[in-house]
């Protein structure tokens, strides 16, 4: 079974020319074509949170669904986090994953059945504060350690590790311990000149990565401030 993760900070929908385009970041995940993505900052940070892409027009112009979580009405996900699946996708669990946060951050899970597979998907939003995203990471595996039974894991997000280069397991990354494997997606932030390997795609042992990558065109170049990232994987029959 082949499925493409991606991972997409859309910063509210507000591009480079500081207009919020909900259809261009539509476009955007179109472009990209993955099966699972985790998207950042996909809610209004004050007021009733509501989502800054309309559920109806995820249904009526994407191959997607939002994993459903049922914390605020009028929100796609939790501080931020959202998780789409294309419809052939069948959503199990979901569930929020508690973090120490100072900050609105947050972090979401998914036990998906894909292809007859039972798959688990993290979506996540770290700190700015290296110690904090310290703890982030090691309550988000805690959580994992929680869940019931074993699943072939992707964690995706932002991470905001500013200074780990492309294939360093440095700063708060280093709490991922083998085997758990970071990929080298590539830099990611300010979308308009990548200098960063903000966002990331961490694979448990199960996957085969088939290529990774980051997603450039001429509209994620202005669609939002950070690149999407992207993963093929292939999970082996058992």
């Amino acid at each position: 079974m082949n499925l493409t993760f991606a991972s997409y900070n859309i910063h509210k929908a507000v591009g480079l020319d500081r207009k919020r385009d909900p259809e261009r970041i539509l476009a955007i995940l179109n472009e990209i074509g993955a099966d699972i993505v985790a998207l950042q900052e996909a809610d209004r940070r004050i007021g009733r949170r509501e989502s800054v892409l309309p559920l109806q027009h995820i249904e009526d112009y994407t191959p997607y669904r939002a994993v459903p979580l049922n914390q605020r009405p009028d929100s796609l996900g939790w501080h931020g986090n959202a998780l789409l699946v294309r419809r052939a996708i069948k959503v199990a669990e979901a569930a929020v994953v508690p973090l120490p946060v100072i900050e609105p951050r947050g972090a979401i899970r998914a036990d998906l059945i894909a292809g007859g597979a039972r798959i688990r998907v993290v979506g996540m939003h770290l700190d700015l504060s290296g110690l904090r995203r310290r703890h982030q990471l090691r309550a988000i595996l805690a959580h994992l350690d929680r869940c019931a039974g074993h699943c072939p894991t992707v964690l995706m997000g932002d991470c905001n590790e500013w200074g780990v280069g492309l294939r360093r397991r440095g700063g708060a990354l280093s709490e991922l311990h083998a085997p758990w494997r970071i990929l080298s997606t590539g830099r990611s932030f300010p979308s308009r000149r990548p200098v960063a390997p903000l966002d990331r795609i961490i694979v448990s042992p199960d996957w085969r990565v088939g290529a990774c990558g980051v997603h450039h065109s001429a509209l994620a170049a202005r669609g939002s401030d950070h690149l999407p990232v992207w993963a093929r994987l292939d999970l082996p029959k058992i």
